[in-house]
Formats: C-alpha cells, structure tokens, sequence
C-alpha cells in the first residue's frame, strides 16, 4: 500500500513529492513520459517567462546566468532536484484509470511491457493540461502538416507556413519560423494581441508585423485546411493563402479525466475541478496539484504558483493521518 500516489512528474507534482517526504511521508509518482515531460517537449529554444528564484522548489537553488533560465536548464534543475531527494518516480509508464474502493484508491498504469497496479490511501492529480490541445475542429485539421505543438523552425525554412493563434506559443513559433526563413502568415480571431503578452516579445512580434516580414489576419479564423493551404474568414470575406505547414497554436485544456472518472465535482462551463483551500476536491483524499486545478484558464495557476500547492497538501495528509 502506497502512502501517497502522484499523477504527473512535472514541477508541481515534484514538489509535493518533497513536501511530503519532508514531512515523513513516502510517496510515489507515476509519469507518462520523462521527468517534467511538459518541459522537454517545449520548443527547444525556448525561455521561460518567469526568473529562475520564481520556478526552484525544494529549497534547492536554480543557478543560472540568465534572468530568465532555458528549456534546457530547467530540465537539468529539476532531474538534479528529483535525483538530490532521491524521490521515487516510474517514468514512462501511463495511468490507464483510478478506482475509488472502501479505504484506498486502485491505481492502474500501463508501462513499457505490462500493466500494473497500486494501491494508495491518498492520491494526487498533477497531470498539468498541456497534453490536450483545444482542437479547432474543422476539416483538415488532422493533416500530417498540421501540427499542435511546435518543436524547432530549421525543418520549415523556405516553406509557406501559417501560424494560427496570437498568444505566446503562436508568437514565439512565428517569430522562429520567421528567422530561419519561412515564409509566414499568423491568422488571429482577436483584432490585436492580449494584453498578457510579455513586454520584451510584444516588440519583436510587432515590428515583424509592420515590416511585413510576417503577414498578420486580424479577426479572422482559419475554416478548412487542404494539403497545400488553408482557408480563411475575415468577416464577410472567404479566401484562400497556400500553406506548406500549419501550427495551430490555439491553447490546451486541463486533463480531467481521472476526476470525472472518479465522480470529482467539476466546473461544467470553466472545467475547474471544485477543491478546498488544502486543494483536496470532493473525493475524500483526492487533491489536485498545479494547472489541472486553474480549468480553462491556464494563466492563473503556473509553476510560480502551484509549486506551493505541495505544501498544503502535504500539511493535510500528515494531519489527517495523525488524527486516524
């Protein structure tokens, strides 16, 4: 029987798990991927937008030369945090489903060659949301050349490619795509950029714009993409531009499928997981730790934030284990 289960070994979830150890408590995390997958899967030149002090958990100090720390690094930071707790993880194996029984939660994962299954008292869901992006849901959107995520712009130089979406991802994906000599077009449903941007890219993005090396479609919408283009609705206009790729970089949802699977109130219109100030939801020693807990709003829960969710969790637990 497993103390406490931790969905997910990205920042947050790794920060419960020392806050737990911290506090006497033997936890286990289970992640679909590598250590802090979300992190490696991001672009590769990417930098992050807070400062490293805003991002280190565990007391351990994120030394960097740079005010704001790269992918890289911050993968580094946190397997040597992970390694420095000697906290145990199962990385690369998924969890399939989790079952409510009398006094514990069943636990079942699927690894590279076997299931297998856990059981645990307590249970933490820190699955983050960047696994599910918002689909679009049009024609064509399965495309091979159409992708969700964006990696690196080299494999694209030279190619048409159009951008939809007009927050940070599809900004920092054009701009990428825009150096190494794609030829670019952004298509955005909002008449200007959201005011969350961060100052030191709204420049970049805007001078680009007005020098015309990326052509911009505000108010407008992308309604079908074929092989070689995709087509476009501005207002009343229907057009057609040619596209060798697209990026439909239109945001991602929260992954809340074990707390509907376990009958966790949820927010219908928001998917906001309904949880207390301990961050426990409505099953009893079920939590919800980091951007899973925001809903559809991703920008009000972040690593700056969520990495102290663990504590309170952690509190909680002890306390009630100390009351059995």
């Amino acid at each position: 029987m497993e103390e406490v289960l931790i969905v997910g070994a990205g920042p947050c979830g790794i920060s419960v798990a020392i806050e737990c150890q911290k506090r006497g408590l033997r936890p286990l995390m289970i992640e679909k991927g590598a250590i802090v997958n979300t992190i490696y899967t991001y672009p590769l030149s990417m930098t992050f937008f807070s400062s490293a002090d805003k991002i280190e958990i565990g007391d351990i100090p994120f030394i960097t030369t740079r005010e704001r720390p790269k992918r890289e690094e911050a993968i580094v930071y946190y397997r040597t945090v992970v390694q420095h707790y000697g906290l145990r993880v199962h990385t690369h194996e998924k969890v399939e489903k989790i079952e409510r029984k009398a006094d514990h939660f069943l636990v079942t994962t699927k690894g590279r060659t076997k299931y297998h299954q856990y059981r645990s008292r307590y249970v933490v869901i820190a699955t983050g949301y960047y696994d599910q992006p918002h689909r679009m849901n049009i024609p064509g959107e399965d495309h091979p050349h159409v992708f969700h995520y964006f990696r690196e712009a080299h494999p694209y130089a030279g190619l048409q490619v159009v951008v939809i979406g007009g927050r940070h991802s599809a900004i920092h994906a054009a701009l990428e795509l825009q150096r190494v000599g794609a030829d670019v077009t952004m298509v955005y449903r909002r008449a200007s950029f959201d005011s969350s941007i961060k100052p030191w890219i709204r420049p970049s993005i805007e001078s680009a714009i007005n020098h015309e090396k990326i052509r911009m479609y505000w108010n407008a919408t992308v309604t079908r993409i074929d092989p070689t283009s995709v087509n476009i609705r501005q207002g009343d206009a229907d057009f057609t531009i040619p596209a060798e790729a697209v990026f439909a970089m239109t945001g991602y949802r929260p992954n809340l499928v074990f707390l509907k699977q376990l009958g966790a109130d949820v927010d219908p219109i928001h998917e906001t997981p309904v949880y207390s100030e301990n961050m426990e939801t409505s099953i009893s020693n079920l939590y919800v730790a980091g951007v899973v807990a925001t809903g559809n709003d991703p920008t009000k829960i972040f690593i700056e934030n969520g990495r102290f969710h663990g504590q309170k969790i952690a509190e909680d637990i002890k306390r009630k284990m100390k009351d059995a």
